[in-house]
């Protein structure tokens, strides 16, 4: 969870004060579709795995990346 939070506070667009695991991308954070591409993208290496676009289109919090990386990990160890 650290990690996610950590990624997501050297992302330019996103304001440190305001993000919490519950903060909402759009609603919360301000960020369009495309930053939300280039998160994911950042998370895919920092956590050596690929997520299907199908996936990325629904982590629109942190706590859902988290929970999401925490099940696949166990796929990809």
């Amino acid at each position: 969870k650290e990690r996610v939070l950590y990624v997501l506070k050297l992302y330019d667009k996103i304001d440190p004060e305001k993000l919490t695991a519950e903060s909402h991308f759009m609603k919360d954070l301000g960020l369009d579709s495309l930053d939300q591409v280039e998160i994911i993208m950042a998370m895919e290496d920092e956590f050596g795995f690929e997520i299907p676009d199908g996936d990325a289109e629904k982590l629109m919090c942190p706590q859902e990346i988290v929970d999401y990386i925490a099940d696949k990990k166990d796929v990809y160890e």
